[in-house]
């Protein structure tokens, strides 16, 4: 399904023309405006979900770059989109106050790094071994250390 088609709306869309047309394609094709309708129903059903993605910045990038099969693997590594955040469980049962928030190492930007691999490593999957360096800040003044 491609979820640009299902709503009538460019590509490079912006969020104001997603909305518009998805007000407009929902009223349309809504189930008390065409009881009965079974067809109607599932376009209703199709508009729903390609606005779902379509306005979740997130959702549509991936939707983007990978498909909406990009999409299902991503919900199934984020817990099937069931809402649940494991680190919320962990700090429920463990601590996880403030200060634990703050001693954190804060992650760096995304490292891009192009790989060769074949069409049959990309579906079967594949390991791939990255060779990556670590820098390291020492702060003398106070004996602490910090990553880069």
């Amino acid at each position: 399904k491609n979820y640009y088609e299902i709503l009538q709306v460019p590509k490079g869309a912006s969020d104001e023309q997603i909305k518009r047309a998805y007000r407009k394609l929902a009223l349309k094709y809504h189930p008390d405006k065409n009881p009965g309708n079974e067809e109607a129903n599932k376009r209703f059903a199709d508009i729903n979900n390609a606005y779902e993605v379509l306005s979740d910045s997130q959702k549509r990038s991936i939707y983007d770059r990978y498909g909406e099969e990009g999409l299902k693997q991503h919900a199934a590594r984020a817990g099937g989109g069931m809402g649940v955040n494991m680190q919320d469980i962990f700090s429920s049962f463990f601590g996880g106050g403030p200060m634990e928030e703050e001693e954190r190492i804060v992650k760096g930007d995304d490292v891009i790094v192009e790989l060769e691999a074949t069409l049959e490593d990309l579906y079967m999957g594949s390991t791939l071994k990255v060779r990556t360096y670590v820098f390291w800040w020492i702060c003398y003044p106070f004996g602490g250390r910090k990553t880069y």
